[in-house]
Order: structure tokens, then sequence, then C-alpha cells
């Protein structure tokens, strides 16, 4: 009895691959990845938002025919997999990442295990000749059974785990032998080439005679072993062979002849101290900025006065950012959810002692100022800069700017930008830090008032004297590593404090995504 499952990849394109009770689920995943010519083991199968154990066939994994099948990606990272290593009635457990192949599983546990052979048997026979009956020893192939499905041939067993539909969990490996024609020696020699022919980058030791037959001796030679852990990557463990007898007596030249000769460093020439001529080196000029700028003994003289942008086009503009820093990431969505969800809810007005209390939090902030540093940008680019203390009005201001204007006697006002109403800074005796609430920074851009002369606004906005000393704005290249691991905050009106981290990936697959973005945006009909 035939039947079929229906497999949906990644980008929708549907295929039927053809089942019976006894097809494996790793050889459905190859036919389904050959089907839509992509890489078998990059993906995996998905049912009902389950991952399904491809190690199995299709009669003991539950799926009924016709069932829809996911095709997802695989992580990149092996996993850890329990393994129960059965051979001859004895059971061995270690964890091994799922990345090793089946040859490697059984070289490791016979590293963790002393006595114990499973790639190195040889079991004598006897054959007659003219000169009577002679022993030889001959390679037992080992054979590999995962849940009824054998493994004999090198090829095989060069299969990793998850290869074999092995990805995570537990799972039972049952190793027995077979006999060949082949004997110990030359079955050696053939495993160690095609293990260097696979792997070339890795030394693999040609192995001689063996020291014991088939009875739970060591093995006979040891190809490169890599110990896992659960914490840390492969490491290469030494090598150990066993060679001929005759072989053995010059191990010794041969492990000195193996030894990497290392050239002898080249002397450094010392320097004499009193060759050393004491020279005074100039420190290199500092570039102007906005921070380097001088405490004038007039008030009101500008601390710094600025030149127009050389270009016309915005430094902003001419910054190339990657399109992926505007890609919304889950911390946006989860962040417009609380917004929403705190929008929704009822908010209890404050009592006059708590909007006294807030008040007063209010001012000793303010009070605890000292001074405060604006920059007043003109209608021709230009700028300049003064520092102001809590005292300072707006009447100063005013009066400072009128200080460097080419046309004192034209109207303007001073705007604070980002402001919805807008507020403008009046010629009056409101304090700049009590009353307009200005800290730390402060930009305040001149627009002409609707009075001002055609003439001022065509010609240069500061006076002779002022321009000569303005200075090229030099902004520094800041770097942005570090802005993927700012907080997002909540919300502006959070109470709470809830902060949640902004990252660039959350180690999600694109069905929690899809999950977590259902949950935003609501469509009608749904809970």
């Amino acid at each position: 009895m035939s039947a079929h499952v229906e497999v949906v990849s990644t980008d929708l394109r549907r295929t039927k691959v053809k089942v019976t009770p006894g097809t494996y689920l790793i050889d459905v995943l190859g036919e389904a990845c050959q089907k839509f010519n992509l890489n078998s083991d990059k993906y995996q199968l998905k049912h009902k938002q389950k991952l399904i154990d491809l190690s199995g066939p299709f009669r003991t994994s539950g799926l009924v025919p016709g069932a829809k099948l996911e095709l997802v990606q695989k992580s990149k990272s092996a996993a850890v997999v329990s393994i129960a290593l059965g051979v001859n009635g004895q059971r061995y457990t270690k964890k091994l990442s799922s990345d090793m192949t089946l040859w490697q599983v059984m070289r490791q546990f016979e590293v963790a295990e002393p006595g114990l052979n499973l790639t190195g048997r040889g079991t004598p026979k006897s054959s007659t000749g003219p000169q009577g009956t002679s022993g030889q020893l001959y390679f037992e192939a080992p054979v590999v059974n995962i849940m009824g499905r054998e493994y004999t041939s090198m090829e095989d067993l060069q299969k990793t785990l998850s290869q074999c539909g092995i990805n995570s969990g537990n799972i039972v490996l049952r190793v027995s032998f077979r006999d060949t024609d082949k004997t110990l020696y030359e079955a050696m020699q053939d495993i160690g080439q095609y293990l260097k022919e696979v792997e070339p980058d890795q030394p693999i030791t040609q192995a001689g005679e063996p020291s014991a037959p088939a009875t739970g001796s060591a093995p006979a030679i040891e190809e490169p072993i890599e110990d896992l852990t659960l914490a840390a990557g492969p490491k290469p463990v030494k090598e150990s062979t066993l060679a001929e007898p005759e072989l053995q007596v010059g191990s010794a030249e041969a492990a000195t002849a193996a030894v990497p000769v290392t050239p002898a460093a080249e002397p450094v020439p010392k320097t004499d101290p009193m060759d050393i001529v004491d020279e005074v080196v100039a420190a290199p000029p500092v570039p102007p900025t906005e921070n380097t700028t001088s405490e004038p003994s007039d008030p009101l003289a500008p601390t710094g006065v600025f030149n127009a942008p050389s270009s016309t086009t915005p430094l902003a503009a001419r910054v190339q950012v990657d399109d992926s820093v505007y890609e919304p990431t889950i911390a946006h969505a989860q962040l417009r959810q609380q917004q929403l969800l705190q929008r929704a809810q009822n908010q209890r007005l404050k009592s006059d002692a708590e909007l006294a209390a807030d008040a007063a939090e209010e001012a000793a902030r303010l009070a605890k100022i000292t001074r405060v540093d604006i920059k007043v940008r003109f209608p021709d680019q230009t700028s300049a800069q003064w520092t102001v203390t809590p005292e300072h009005t707006g009447a100063f201001l005013y009066k400072a700017v009128k200080g460097v204007m080419a046309h004192p006697d034209q109207p303007f006002r001073l705007i604070l930008p980002g402001t919805h109403p807008i507020v403008a800074v009046q010629d009056g005796n409101k304090r700049l830090v009590a009353d307009y609430k200005l800290r730390g920074r402060a930009l305040l851009n001149l627009v002409w008032d609707d009075a001002a002369s055609e003439e001022a606004r065509k010609s240069p906005f500061l006076k002779g004297s002022v321009a000569s000393r303005a200075q090229e704005v030099v902004v520094p290249d800041v770097a942005q590593e570090g802005e993927d691991e700012k907080e997002v905050q909540a919300g502006p009106s959070s109470s709470s404090g809830q902060e949640v981290k902004r990252k660039g990936d959350h180690g999600l697959d694109s069905d929690a995504v899809k999950k977590k973005l259902g949950k935003l945006f609501k469509l009608p009909g749904r809970k």
C-alpha cells in the first residue's frame, strides 16, 4: 500500500512524495529537497509546528497519508545528542554532537570505553593449502543499525548523525559485525586510504597487523578522534597507532624526523639609551569643534562662531546606512504593542499633592543646573554659541544675538525646534532655565519677523568682525557598534519602567515571528 505526503517549502512551493509504511522520513526529506533543488543537509521537516523525527519509518511517525509537512531551515549550530550504543549485549552511553559521522561516533566510544573494539576487529580463519593449515585474520566490518536501517559500507558510515535523521534527543545505535573476504591488514590500508581522500586535511596513519583478534581487545588503528563535550567544541585528540614489529624499531628516529624544525629568531638590535637624543615633539593641532570654545570676558560675546556648511546636501542625507537598519524587529513590534496596551488602559488623574510633588521635583532638578550652552542657528546657516547661567533671561539672549548681527535693528524671533505648538523665547524677563526649561546643550533657530527688510534677509547675517572669527564645524565620527545594545524604553509615559532590549536577531524562526506579529496586527474575527 502506498500513499503520499505533501511538502511545502519556505517559498510556498509544494510537492508530493510517495511513501510506504517502511519509507524513512529522512528519504522523504531528501526527495523533497531534490525536487526543490535544495540541499537536504540544511533543512528539516515540521508537522503542526513540531519537528519530526527523521530517523524512523513512516509507520512509526504518527503521520497520516496526505499529511502536510513544512520544510524549515535547520539550525547552523550542531545539537547535542544522547547516544546509547548497544554491542554484544552491552550498552554504552555518551553525549556527542550531531555533526559527527557514524565512524567518528564508534571511535569516540572506543576511546571512552577501554577494551571496546568496533572498527579494527579481526577473526581468524583457516585456509587449506599444500603446506597444511595456516591461520589468517580477516576483517569484521561494523554494521550500524538505526531504527531498523543498516549502515554497512564505508560511505554509509561517513554520514553524520544529522544526515541519518538524528538532530536532537536520544537514540539507540546497535552495532553488529559481518565477515568479509579481506584480511585485516588490507582492510586497514583501504580504510586509511579512504579516510585520507575524504578528509585530506587530517593526517591518517597507516595501520599494520593488529595485536589481537576480535575478542574485545583494543583497536589496532586509531584515526584522528574529536572529543566533543556539551560546553566546548571539537578538540583534536592525540593519535596513537600500532605499527608492524619491523617498523617499531625505527619509531624513535621517525618521531625525531616528524618534529618540525623552527628557524632561530633573528637577534633584535639593541638600542643604547645613551644614543637617544631628547626631542621636543609638538602636539598635533586639535581641529576646532563645537566643544573647543573659549570663555570670553564679555558675557554677551559668543563663546564660538561657526561657518555655514559647505555642501547644500545635509550631512544626514550623505551618510550611507544599510537598508536593514530600517527593517522593523521584534523589539519594535513589542514596543508598539505595549504602547497600545498602555493607551487602552484607564489612567487616574493625579491629585493636587502629586502635582505639587512633581513640580517640586522638577524645580529641584532645575536648581542643580549651573550652566547651559545655547547654540543659535541663523537664517544663512551660520551659528553662534553662548554660555548662560540660571539667572540669564530671554532679554539677555536677544541682546547677545543683536551684538553679532549685521542689521541689529531688524526684528526676529528665537524658536525652539521640535516643539508643538511652537515655543518662542520672548524678549522679556523670563529665565532661560527655570521658565523655558533649557538644560545641557540647547539649540534655537532664528527666524526673521514679517516686518524684516528684504536687504537684511539677503545679506550675510553676521557682521564682519564676528564672521572673521568663524570656524568650520567638524563632525566627529561616532562609532555605531553599540547602538544595537541600547535598551528601548517601553513608552514615553510608562510608569512601571519596563524596558525591552533591542537586538538584531532574537533567535526566533519564521513561525515564531509570524506568531508575534499576528498578536500585534489583530484582524477582524480573531480573538
